[in-house]
């Protein structure tokens, strides 16, 4: 998402945001783990984007 998308969330949608892309990157630690995904640079991706959620979360919350 880009930060124009993140700024026009409500904090609820926000939240919802964060919990599915963490929901994700456990998905994809796990099936990295037992055996390797075509592309692990999504794994980096994932955390990156709930970087982003967060710092979007928190400038919601000032």
């Amino acid at each position: 998402m880009k930060k124009t998308e993140l700024k026009g969330l409500s904090k609820e949608q926000l939240i919802s945001k964060v919990a599915e892309e963490k929901d994700r990157l456990q998905k994809l630690k796990f099936a990295h783990a037992i055996t390797p995904i075509e592309n692990p640079k999504r794994i980096t991706e994932t955390r990156k984007e709930i970087a982003r959620l967060k710092t979007a979360l928190s400038s919601v919350n000032q």
